[in-house]
């Protein structure tokens, strides 16, 4: 993949001002606090305000907001927005220096970050400081995640949000360093920690194993996301950790009194984990906007195929696919059977990212105008990058059709929105999954099937033992859903207190599969020390949400009661909120900060998968008060359209989001077979033919040896653009043939399972397995049905050959195994031994299940 420019780019030769990024991380049991220096510095001869937008994860508690110019340090203080805007534009107007951090308004995965009046040849030295929890993983493992890439969000046309200013660059491109350390501590020993990126060999730091450090190599470059995946032993263990409160609080507040975090583990009962449910209407939603092209895209059909044939006989399953426009397979979701599953997966097959844009809203609308089917739950799936402006409008949605479904999200790539994919699982009772780098998609999905064919568990409740004089306000939403082995938090304020008692225990009660379920963790009320206040900020984060989730839901409409009290909460806690601010004003500056401020925004980097263009951002000159007030101040988030073209936005604020593009790019550079269609249409666009320009460098310039036809160049001349976002089939730009790769043998042979389970004895399969028919033929035992033959042959080459992606095939060959024993078939145990002689494996029988 080429990563290349898109949003808006500081246009080349100006100077960036931020210089280098330093993250430390520390990271206790399953939270993390992550503390980020920012180094500014004005090497140009005027004074600047650096201006920049970058993505942060949606849950985190951000706490800290600081600058260090020389000797002083200004701390930052949690304000309401608007106050905190006027405050920064009083002190860049009257010549002070100023530092704004605020949450966009649409999305609470990205921030803005503003620092104001840096005169000439100054250094500030910006400290952001942040508390998250770790999800668990499908290994047990626990996933933190350091933000780095930032696609700009497709807005939906029609959709009335802020103007936005966002400006990136290329991962090659970005012109300032990242250097990151990670300490690990627990209570338990560290087995291991990868990562997706280049580290450093792990340092242990006690000779336990319970505490290790690990550093980001020399050298990174700024093209994925920074994940690590962190493995402790005995990872799934119910825990809680209560925290004393701030002592100079107010009395009676979240700050003052002890908090506690519980970490829940529910077991269920085995006899209903070995089985999963038959029944199920499963509709599967897939993104295929432009951004989804190339390895994406093919993952995604080949995610499809694994799950269409896990499906068990007797469910319903539809199949929607969506860009600027959607389509679905069946009119209305359909029994699954061989005849469904052929047609459905011949669809698939020709599926590619060619709709446009990203338009989620009309085909959730779709599927929730669909009635549900009796008896048979309703499971969606969503596939996405994520990349959308309208995010809490589509949480909105979900949120208020979840008593009908529970909703599983995929978040495919770098940069997608964790607020997004989190919201859709959490407000739909469902489990959120990301696949970024070289992680396969497939067992996460499988995964999530696992989970989506597991019974539902209803009626939920929480009971709290305190000894008297105790209470517990909880401060976490109500739990509408629970999976085995994954986590279930519960934040919670004590008060009173009790001297003589020191244990209290939480039970939460439930239903599954119609039986009758507890769970109970008895836990100290003895405060854990040297916590710094985390647990309280991560509580206050969780309430803040919940309130915020609540005013989404009056569609528009602020309940003002509501709003001043997120915004009391955030002030207390220092936890900022979609109605606050962090600002910080630097009063000791001594003389004022003279001459006209330049704006200089600092690019981030983008995995888009354009080339060769540039989108420069025009300077805004920083002016006087009335002049600044007339302009947007609201949280960039105006990105229409531009994750599929690279273009030129305007950065006035006081203007709707536009677009202007500059591009004079080779369409067949762009449009390669690994982008088979833009999915996009430029109005007044003139195609014109040029000369074929110098070739590139090889690491920009992408495969060209199916073009079909001379190049064809863009020539769009600096004139405002409005970009719609509909499929490239109105002859804007040509769409292009994807040759087709070679098939995974284990997708090869997983192709030719049938509705039921079974294998048929068919050339394909000698194929798969690495056989001739023949080969097949005459190992065959003679007392074995052709079908019974084949399902074990298949079974076994699984087993034997493909073991470490069990993870994958478990659910299908559970189905295969089921048709074998439908079938009372005798001689199996022959067939076993002749599959085993053929491949050269030693599976036993029993290993099988049969």
């Amino acid at each position: 993949m080429v990563n290349c420019c898109c949003g808006l780019m500081t246009p080349q030769k100006q100077p960036v001002p931020l210089q280098s990024v330093e993250v430390q991380v520390d990271v206790k049991d399953h939270v993390a606090t992550v503390v980020s220096t920012l180094l500014y510095q004005n090497k140009e001869e005027k004074p600047i305000e650096a201006v920049f937008v970058f993505p942060m994860p949606s849950e985190a508690a951000v706490c800290h907001f600081s600058a260090k110019v020389g000797q002083t340090l200004i701390v930052a203080e949690v304000k309401e927005k608007k106050q905190a805007r006027e405050e920064y534009d009083d002190a860049l107007s009257s010549g002070q220096q100023a530092f704004l951090l605020e949450e966009s308004d649409q999305s609470p995965d990205i921030f803005s970050m503003s620092v104001g009046s840096l005169p000439p040849g100054e250094s500030a030295s910006i400290r952001l400081e942040y508390v998250t929890e770790l999800d668990v993983q499908a290994d047990e493992a626990l996933r933190f995640c350091l933000p780095a890439v930032l696609n700009p969000r497709y807005q939906p046309t029609g959709t009335e949000t802020g103007s936005v200013t966002v400006t990136s660059v290329p991962s090659s491109l970005v012109p300032y360093d990242l250097t990151f350390l990670a300490r690990v501590q627990s209570a338990r020993p560290i087995s291991k920690v990868e990562s997706n990126c280049t580290m450093d060999p792990l340092e242990f730091l006690s000779q336990d194993q319970t505490a290790a450090s690990v550093k980001l190599a020399a050298g990174h470059k700024f093209d994925r996301d920074v994940e690590l995946l962190i493995y402790y032993k005995d990872t799934h263990e119910p825990s809680a950790v209560v925290e004393a409160g701030q002592a100079s609080a107010k009395a009676g507040t979240l700050m003052r009194d002890p908090a506690v975090m519980l970490s829940l583990y529910p077991e269920f009962p085995k006899d209903i984990m070995s089985s999963v449910s038959s029944s199920g209407e499963f509709v599967f939603l897939l993104d295929r906007s432009g951004s989804m092209s190339g390895g994406q895209i093919a993952s995604a059909r080949d995610t499809l195929l694994l799950l269409l044939k896990s499906l068990p006989m007797g469910c319903f399953f539809n199949i929607y696919s969506f860009g600027s426009t959607f389509e679905q397979i069946f009119p209305e979701s359909v029994e699954y059977k061989q005849k469904t599953m052929e047609e459905a997966l011949k669809t698939v097959e020709m599926m590619q990212a060619d709709l446009g844009g990203t338009e989620i809203l009309a085909p959730l609308e779709r599927i929730y105008s669909q009635s549900c089917i009796p008896n048979q739950p309703r499971q969606l799936f969503v596939f996405t990058d994520g990349e959308v402006g309208n995010t809490k409008e589509v949480i909105n949605l979900v949120k208020s059709n979840s008593g009908s479904h529970r909703c599983f999200s995929f978040g495919i790539g770098e940069g997608a929105s964790t607020a997004l994919i989190n919201g859709l699982a959490k407000e739909g009772g469902g489990h959120a999954q990301f696949i970024t780098g070289s992680d396969r998609m497939q067992p996460k999905v499988i995964q999530s099937l696992r989970f989506a064919m597991q019974p539902s568990v209803v009626d939920i409740s929480v009971r709290w033992d305190l000894p008297k004089g105790v209470s517990a306000t909880v401060l976490s939403p109500p739990l509408t859903s629970i999976f085995q082995g994954q986590r279930s938090l519960l934040y919670a304020q004590l008060t009173g207190q009790n001297k003589k008692a020191a244990e209290g225990c939480v039970t939460v009660k439930y239903s599954l599969a119609g039986r009758p379920t507890e769970n109970k963790l008895n836990f100290s009320l003895k405060p854990t020390e040297d916590t710094g206040l985390t647990v309280h900020r991560l509580a206050a984060r969780s309430l803040i949400r919940s309130l915020e989730q609540e005013q989404g839901d009056h569609r528009g409409q602020i309940d003002d009661a509501k709003k001043k009290k997120i915004i009391d909460l955030s002030v207390q806690s220092g936890v900022s909120s979609s109605f606050t601010a962090f600002i910080a004003v630097n009063k000791t500056s001594g003389e004022a900060i003279q001459g006209p401020l330049l704006r200089r925004d600092v690019p981030v980097p983008s995995n888009m998968m354009m080339m060769g263009c540039s989108m420069p951002m025009p300077r805004r000159a920083a002016c006087s008060k009335s002049m600044r007030m007339m302009a947007d101040r609201s949280m960039p988030e105006r990105m229409r359209a531009g994750r599929d073209m690279p273009v030129r936005m305007r950065a006035d604020r006081s203007m709707p989001m536009r677009m202007m593009a500059d591009c004079d790019m080779p369409v067949s550079e762009a449009c390669t077979n690994s982008r088979p269609k833009m999915g996009f249409s430029l109005p007044k666009l003139t195609l014109k033919k040029k000369k074929r320009a110098a070739p590139a460098p090889p690491s920009v310039v992408a495969p060209m040896s199916r073009m079909a036809a001379a190049p064809v160049a863009l020539d769009i001349d600096c004139a405002d653009v409005m970009l719609g976002a509909a499929d490239c089939d109105n002859g804007a730009l040509p769409s292009l043939p994807e040759g087709k790769a070679k098939r995974d043998p284990l997708l090869e042979l997983v192709s030719l399972q049938k509705a039921s389970g079974c294998w048929e004895l068919e050339p394909a399969l000698a194929k798969a397995v690495g056989k001739t028919t023949k080969d097949l033929e005459d190992k065959q035992p003679s007392a074995a049905k052709k079908e019974v033959w084949a399902t074990i042959l298949a079974l076994v080459w699984l087993h034997g050959l493909k073991a470490d992606a069990k993870d994958e095939w478990e659910l299908l060959v559970m189905k295969a195994v089921t048709w074998l024993q439908s079938q009372n078939a005798s001689g199996l145990a022959e067939c076993v031994e002749a599959a085993n002689s053929l491949l050269g494996c030693s599976v036993q029988k029993n290993a099988l299940g049969i």
